[in-house]
């Protein structure tokens, strides 16, 4: 059978642990003058520390190709076939790095733009293994998964809008209206890019709003994998939003699993922010 070998980059906030099979590159985070490795200098659980202390965004370098190379290599040599999920290229230059790499193992090392950052991309790394599991080739897992990533979508809650007026992308004014009406965003990924949906007034009605865009989205295919996320230092307005949507979660499984959102989004999101990400129903 095949030896294949799944590369992603931190961005898609998974856990190198679970598999050995796995392989994640750490994006760059620079607080200041000093740069810390995603996920290996710096825990999520810091950053969201520092990042509350600090009055400016912190900054995050791509993946380089260099870093590609060098486990492109290091898996050919060992008998591996290379599939790499990255985060979308119009919100990092990680995709355009992993193909630069490649062009040096062609037949051995296939790039694919998820089109989408933390859970969404990582749901589909966590479909490209199950589909390395059941023994398809390389080949047909990276058609299945160009063809499947449509079907991803990645719907998060923001509790703040602080963050956002810091890097720039809602002006002052917004962001003290939206603090004294209590607003919350909803936002999403649409074609690769972050896009604000919608807004609520308050938590409860942010995350009733939240179950609605994934009602509209066209529900929630539980056959394929599915995560929540959160930002911050604890998961308390997560587990409020899943008791809030139960009814959406409650017939489909009996577990979801969630995850620390780390720096790509959070650093914009700030603490508090809920996600989730699922594979449309129907879309397979």
């Amino acid at each position: 059978m095949e030896k294949i070998r799944i590369i992603t980059d931190s961005a898609s906030d998974l856990s190198a642990s679970t598999r050995e099979d796995l392989t994640i590159l750490p994006l760059a985070i620079r607080f200041g003058d000093t740069e810390y490795l995603d996920g290996v200098t710096i825990s999520h659980h810091e950053f969201y520390e520092k990042l509350i202390e600090s009055d400016t965004l912190p900054t995050t370098s791509l993946v380089s190709p260099a870093a590609f190379e060098e486990v492109y290599a290091r898996a050919v040599a060992d008998g591996e076939t290379v599939i790499a999920i990255t985060i979308s290229g119009r919100l990092s230059g990680t995709y355009q790095s992993a193909t630069i790499a490649a062009e040096d193992f062609a037949g051995k090392a296939f790039v694919i733009d998820s089109y989408n950052a933390t859970i969404g991309e990582g749901i589909l790394v966590r479909y490209a293994l199950l589909l390395k599991d059941q023994g398809l080739s390389a080949k047909e897992i990276v058609g299945i998964l160009e063809a499947s990533k449509e079907q991803i979508h990645t719907l998060g809650v923001l509790d703040t809008l602080e963050y956002l007026k810091k890097g720039g992308r809602i002006s002052k004014t917004v962001a003290f209206a939206g603090g004294v009406l209590n607003i919350k965003p909803v936002v999403t990924i649409e074609d690769g890019r972050v896009a604000l949906i919608g807004k609520a007034r308050g938590s409860r009605q942010g995350n009733n709003l939240l179950v609605k865009k994934i009602q509209e989205a066209g529900g929630v295919d539980f056959t394929m994998p599915i995560l929540l996320g959160y930002t911050g230092l604890d998961d308390r307005l997560m587990q409020q939003y899943i008791q809030d949507s139960r009814e959406l979660w409650q017939d489909g499984t009996e577990r979801l699993d969630s995850v620390c959102i780390g720096s790509v989004i959070g650093t914009y999101a700030g603490p508090g922010a809920v996600v989730a990400a699922f594979f449309r129903k129907g879309g397979k």
